[in-house]
């Protein structure tokens, strides 16, 4: 054990001095080294939505190709399907008839979602109220939740104007209302809620499920994963795509007691409040 001794007033000082500045400088290490993991955090988050993004526009550039030329063989099976279908000698196979354009429709709708992965032609934009067009398809959703014995509800916030394309974020919310319907057990509420967090306008789509394993929280969005039995992986995907397509961003908060998934706009400059 050392021992300090102090010969006079001025060696007590120097003393004091030095260890005041020693603990000044483990003070500035400890914020330097939480800063540093923070922006290690920062940066792996930001290679992570890199390489998701890369993922879907490879897969829109194949979808791109593939999806018209495999539209069109479809098509014209589907109408002869339809037209064998309603023959008298045929009524036996009614069933099998349905089977097949029913695989027909659902594979047109996998490509569908694949073309909109690829959204090759430019989004329009357009000075939209969010509450007015969420407004317009609440109905549709209360119709959603009351078919599967469970709740919906629409919180609006004071929130601004945004520069939308109506299609695209329609689609968004109805994949993530969805899905927040589908991870709830019966008498289960999904709530929706808007408001203003600084300069960005968020929309909020909260489920009373049992949230997301730790495990899968990285993964999501990477097109083809999904927990779903009959998923395709490819809903949260487009959202992701659609939220950068209108340069925002989709953050997700998740505990045993439900998922919120946060949709993060950048406000516009002079805009109105409105609902």
């Amino acid at each position: 054990m050392v021992i300090a001794r102090f010969y006079s007033i001025e060696d007590w000082e120097q003393y004091v001095d030095m260890k005041m500045e020693l603990i000044d400088f483990q003070s500035m290490i400890d914020v330097r080294t939480k800063e540093l993991k923070q922006e290690i955090k920062k940066r792996e988050r930001i290679e992570l939505e890199v390489d998701k993004l890369e993922r879907l526009n490879i897969i829109g550039q194949l979808a791109a190709g593939l999806g018209h030329e495999v539209r069109n063989p479809m098509t014209t099976i589907r109408g002869f399907l339809q037209m064998l279908q309603v023959k008298p000698d045929l009524h036996t196979y009614k069933s099998y008839f349905d089977l097949m354009i029913e695989e027909l429709d659902r594979a047109n709708t996998i490509i569908t979602d694949f073309l909109s992965l690829a959204k090759i032609k430019p989004t329009k934009l357009k000075r939209e109220c969010l509450n007015k067009l969420l407004d317009n398809i609440f109905p549709l959703l209360l119709a959603d939740a009351y078919t599967q014995g469970k709740k919906c509800i629409f919180e609006p916030g004071d929130i601004t104007e945004l520069d939308i394309d109506t299609n695209e974020i329609t689609q968004l919310v109805l994949n993530l209302a969805r899905n927040g319907l589908d991870a709830m057990h019966p008498d289960g509420c999904l709530t929706i809620k808007t408001f203003l967090d600084g300069h960005n306008i968020v929309l909020s789509v909260r489920d009373e499920g049992t949230g997301i394993n730790p495990e899968h929280i990285s993964k999501l969005g990477t097109p083809f994963f999904t927990t779903k039995e009959s998923g395709t992986g490819l809903g949260l995907p487009m959202c992701y795509s659609i939220a950068h397509r209108h340069r925002g961003q989709i953050d997700v908060k998740t505990g045993s007691d439900g998922t919120t998934f946060l949709v993060q706009f950048p406000q516009p400059i002079g805009t109105n409040i409105g609902f």
